[in-house]
């Protein structure tokens, strides 16, 4: 009886293995099964794959060899199948369906954004390149696919028209522009004429001025300049000097004044403005409209510092006296005038130079880390100083401001270590302004500045060159094109634009026998607010897909500049007869492309429209837009290349 109990518990051990077994077994068991069926299906469907994967890679050598003979087959979207023709692959119509694998190549346009990357949706059409969807699919044991996709161009055939010297674009239609040699050929606002600014030469007039003195102030307006002697008494306070509006212009002095040392002058119609050394009469008032010169009024400022230069603008005059800025009432020019606010403003050290634009006076500085500051004299009563530019020159002894008051121009004192030429951004008024751009003159010892038509500045001086014309195009890398030496040095410049457009700029220089002296610049010696240049007809000889533009060109501020282009058939076999329409980027006559920075870059529009434009086409032409509201900058045209492909 004891052995009992062991045997039932045997017994019950056993059930519960029999269970856990039977268990196992029902979870591995359609386990293995459906890996029986997995691994027999699975081989067939990798079998397939490699097939189909075949069949797609044949697809692809098809489309490479049909790309290569030509680029007819890639012209209209649909949908096609490879078939052997011959030796070689070509495409058909349709999709194809064999030994159970259905194969098709889809071919569909391309877009491009403004970067020209490739866009699934917007941007511009592509004419060159195409995307090729190729796909394979079957059906059992399970519907599966494999595609790929690639894109295709013109690269066979991917030719390039390019325009860039003096000889591409003398030969095009200039209408208000010219070209330009200043770097190797360019097309630039002008109006004609002779000049050119970086080839400057004393070959036009050159005058005695009156008496010995050494003449050291100038200022000018069309066909006439005003010039005032301050180093010694030898010679005369002013001289109204008449220039004639010819072509080469004379000049003569029609009228003295006498009786002051003249440190700064200013002219306008009828009245000329002398900054002396008179203590009660630092700025002197003269009717030049009669036959002779006669002082009219005068404004005594308070202080025995002189006067070291004077501006009009409006009824009101402006001075530099010593470290202080004074405004005075110009409402009538007759007797003392008075002052506006009382004190005048204090500046940061010697005021060398005043310009007032709009509600600004920009004065340049000497004697101080500041040397430029600019001060709101909206408040003819409360003038205040809101700006200033510290430029890490020397004293600054000149400057010179554009028309909108966005940019001012600083001749500084030679410096071994330092520039003597500065570019400051005076967009914004207040504040630390920065400066864009300097120059070294190489020994030149800076008195004056002035800014001429097409971008260009001159720099004058003594020592080294004392003539020195600078490329500004590009604001942050100024750069010699031109000089003269003038071994007597040159004491200030000013620069004018005539009537009829002929741009010229003044100097007077040490040379006691002919201090006056004229030089002929511009681009073309001319000035145009607007021009056109349209270019010569490129015909490659035969119909082909003009397919992008791209030009290089410079658009400072104040300017602007835009391409248009025109794709137009041959008539009767050659482009001699073609009509062009020139359109934008949409197909539009009101569009323009437009810069992106320096560059234009885009794709010429694709297709045929009702305006004598057709793409791909034969004969093609593009035209640029020239326009400024500054009368020293002007937008330029560098270069242009069109890619276009059979």
């Amino acid at each position: 009886m004891a052995l009992l109990p062991k045997l039932i518990n045997h017994r019950g051990q056993s059930l519960i293995e029999i269970i856990v077994a039977i268990g196992i077994t029902a979870i591995l068991l359609p386990a293995l099964a459906t890996g029986l069926v997995a691994s027999r299906q699975g081989k067939p469907q990798q079998i397939q794959r490699s097939e189909a994967t075949s069949l797609l890679q044949e697809a692809g050598e098809a489309v490479r060899v049909a790309r290569e003979t030509g680029w007819t087959a890639f012209a209209v979207n649909e949908t096609y199948h490879p078939v052997v023709s011959g030796n070689t692959w070509t495409l058909a119509l349709g999709s194809e369906t064999t030994n159970g694998y259905t194969r098709s190549i889809v071919i569909s346009d391309v877009f491009r954004d403004g970067t020209g990357k490739i866009v699934t949706s917007g941007g511009t059409h592509d004419p060159s390149t195409k995307e090729i969807m190729a796909t394979v699919s079957w059906l059992t044991p399970l519907p599966s696919e494999v595609s790929s996709v690639s894109y295709v161009t013109r690269y066979l055939d991917n030719l390039l028209f390019t325009q860039s010297t003096t000889a591409d674009f003398t030969a095009g239609t200039l209408a208000g522009t010219a070209v330009s040699t200043t770097a190797g050929g360019e097309i630039v606002l002008g109006a004609g004429g002779q000049g050119n600014w970086c080839e400057p030469n004393l070959s036009l007039g050159q005058m005695d001025l009156p008496k010995n003195g050494v003449a050291n102030a100038l200022t000018a307006i069309p066909g006439q300049a005003f010039a005032g002697t301050g180093e010694n008494a030898s010679g005369v306070s002013f001289a109204d000097v008449r220039v004639t509006d010819t072509n080469p212009p004379g000049a003569s002095v029609t009228k003295t004044f006498d009786g002051y040392k003249t440190n700064g002058v200013f002219g306008e119609t009828g009245y000329a403005y002398l900054a002396t050394d008179n203590n009660s009469k630092e700025i002197v008032i003269l009717d030049i409209s009669g036959p002779t010169i006669t002082e009219v009024g005068y404004f005594d400022a308070s202080g025995p510092a002189s006067a070291q230069d004077v501006f009009v603008l409006g009824n009101i005059g402006y001075m530099t006296q010593g470290s202080r800025l004074k405004n005075f009432d110009l409402s009538g020019k007759s007797g003392p005038r008075s002052p506006l606010d009382s004190d005048g403003v204090s500046l940061a050290g010697t005021g060398t130079a005043v310009v007032v634009i709009g509600n600004y006076a920009y004065v340049s500085i000497a004697g101080s880390a500041t040397e430029l500051q600019i001060i709101d004299v909206s408040d003819s009563t409360n003038l205040q100083i809101v700006g200033q530019a510290d430029i890490n020159g020397q004293a600054a002894q000149d400057v010179f401001v554009n028309p909108t008051g966005t940019r001012a121009y600083l001749a500084t004192n030679a410096s071994p270590t330092q520039r003597e030429f500065f570019i400051v951004d005076t967009s914004a008024k207040t504040g630390n302004r920065p400066t864009l751009g300097s120059y070294e003159a190489n020994g030149l010892d800076a008195k004056a500045v002035t800014i001429v038509t097409g971008n260009k500045a001159i720099l004058v001086g003594s020592g080294g060159e004392e003539y020195q014309v600078i490329n500004i195009t590009d604001e942050a890398n100024p750069v010699r094109c031109g000089g003269l030496n003038i071994d007597s040095g040159v004491n200030d410049i000013a620069s004018v634009i005539e009537g009829d457009g002929d741009a010229y700029s003044y100097i007077i220089t040490g040379d006691s026998g002919n201090e006056f002296k004229i030089i002929e610049g511009g681009p073309g010696g001319k000035y145009a607010s607007s021009g056109t240049f349209e270019s010569t007809t490129f015909d490659p000889g035969f119909q082909t897909a003009f397919n992008r533009l791209v030009a290089n060109v410079s658009q400072p501020i104040s300017t602007g500049i835009s391409l248009q282009v025109a794709v137009a058939p041959a008539v009767a076999g050659n482009c001699a007869g073609a009509t062009f329409t020139y359109l934008g980027p949409d197909a539009s006559s009101s569009t323009f492309f437009t810069p992106t920075g320096t560059t234009i870059s885009a794709a010429i529009p694709f297709g045929t429209y009702p305006v004598n434009y057709a793409n791909p086409g034969r004969c093609f032409r593009y035209k640029a837009y020239l326009s400024t509201t500054d009368p020293s900058a002007s937008p330029t045209l560098y270069d242009v290349s069109v890619n276009y492909s059979p």
